[in-house]
Order: C-alpha cells, then structure tokens, then sequence
C-alpha cells in the first residue's frame, strides 16, 4: 500500500513484499526521434499551475479506457487497475502481501525521485479527491495546499525509518468511478526540474480501467502483477486461436481448462523498452 492508506486495504509493511522491475531499452533511433517529437508536439497536462484541472478526458490525462481520447497503450505494462506508460531509466516496485500475493501498489523510481501510483474507487455523481485531501489535511497538521499542475495538491512532511524528514507532494486526479492519486518524493516533490518534469508526464500518461466489479467508495481498484504488451498479444491470440477451434470441433467440452493443459507463454518487444524482474 502507499504512505496513506484508509479503509479497508490497510496492511502492516512487514506483511508485504517487492519485486522490483528494471527498464532496458531496445535501440531504434528512428522510433525515438519519432516519439520525442510527438512529445514536444502535446503537452501532458497544463503549463501553470491551478486549483482546478480542467480538461482532464479531453486534452490530457490520466486517462480511463472508455476516454474519447484515450491515446493507445497496446505498448503500455497492464497492472490490473492501470496500465503504465514506457519511461527510460526507471525502476518499477510492485508491492504485494506476502501471504496472499495480492498486489497491493506500484511506485516508480526515476533519478532520485519517486512516485506511488494507487487507484480507488469513487462515486458515481462526483469525486474523491476534495474528500481525500481535506481527511489528509485534519489527520496532518504540517500538510499544506498548494496549486498544482494538476490542480490543488497536497504538500506533506514525512519521516522516514532513519528518522529523516522528507517533503511528499501529493497529488489526485478524479475520473469516471475512480481516483489516481500520486505520491511524489524526492527531487519531484521538492523543485522544477528534469525528474518532476518525466514523473508528472508519466503520471498524467497513466490510463486507469476501473471495470465493473462492485466497490465501495476509497477502495483500492484490484490489481495483478505485471503483464507486458508481449504477453498480452501471446494471451489474445491463444484465445483467438482457442475460439477458432471451438468453432470447427463439434461437441468440444466447454468450461476452464486444468492448471495441467494451460501453457504460460513468454515473449520479449521486438522494439522498443521492456521491464524484466531483477527481485
């Protein structure tokens, strides 16, 4: 879970474990030019900061799967709740409880800083955030609001295990039936600069699929460990293929496979980063 977990989804540090994902690249020059100048073409979210973020859906994200404009993310690592975008040179942290394998929560490293990831369900007829952010600024006294690029956030002293005080920059961002909230570290958190600038473009690149299972208000939308753009297309055409066969073979027996007859496939991008677990 992340540094403010409510309700339900609590659980003590000493119960969970990481994996930690590594990014490497692929060269293909060609292809990198190409999206460094999509990039200076768009801008991930507003120039200056605000109180409200308007044109969340429209012009910039985070996106949900059912928007409009929801650019493609075929390329993009599935983790159940969202799907996260490609940055080169980041370290992806899955935390998940040990007992369980629940996966409980994602936070990126990129420099010296970091960002949590965590999506929550939300009402129907109107958002989280506000809710959120006035409980975090009555349980914390040092918390302070600020206008953000993302509009009103959260600026928060915390201390850490050494017993060092470190500045959070929290931030949320409410959609359609959910909640992303983003919790910044670091040089991120503290100063405008290369690494806050890549950490709130990844942010806003997130593209969160709330689905339809029942949930209540704050609760964590379920997650499930990574599952690369490879992986996916492996899974999509086996399925494809097992429809086809069903079709041609009459009185074939319906129902889930046996963990015996199921393959797990695995494959690498034939271009471009992939994440690979390095425990």
């Amino acid at each position: 879970m992340g540094l403010f977990g409510f309700g339900k989804k609590k659980r003590h540090e000493e119960d969970d474990d990481e994996l930690k994902y590594s990014q490497k690249t692929v060269e293909d020059d060609q292809q990198d030019e190409g999206d460094e100048n999509q990039d200076e073409e768009q801008s991930a979210y507003p120039d200056e900061p605000s109180a409200v973020y308007e044109g969340r859906g429209e012009e910039y994200g985070p996106w949900d799967v059912n928007d409009e404009h929801v650019p493609d993310y075929d390329d993009y690592l599935d983790v159940g709740a969202y799907y996260l975008p490609f940055l080169r040179g980041i370290e992806l942290r899955i935390k998940a409880n040990r007992a369980t394998q629940q996966v409980m929560g994602a936070t990126i490293t990129y420099g010296s800083s970091s960002l949590e990831i965590e999506a929550f369900a939300a009402p129907k007829t109107m958002g989280l955030w506000d809710d959120v952010r006035d409980d975090l600024l009555q349980a914390n006294a040092k918390a302070s609001e600020v206008e953000g690029v993302f509009g009103t956030e959260l600026q928060l002293p915390v201390t850490v295990k050494s017993g060092k005080t470190v500045m959070t920059r929290i931030v949320g961002v409410d959609g359609p039936r959910w909640m992303l909230r983003g919790i910044f570290s670091g040089k991120a958190a503290t100063e405008a600069g290369e690494e806050r600038d890549a950490l709130n473009h990844f942010f806003a690149d997130i593209v969160v699929e709330r689905g339809e299972e029942p949930l209540a208000p704050r609760d964590l939308i379920p997650m499930h460990p990574p599952v690369s753009p490879a992986q996916r297309k492996a899974a999509n055409a086996t399925a494809s293929e097992e429809e086809q066969e069903e079709l041609s073979i009459p009185d074939k027996p319906k129902g889930p496979f046996d963990s015996d007859q199921q393959v797990e496939v695995k494959t690498t991008l034939s271009r471009g980063p992939m994440f690979s677990e390095v425990r």
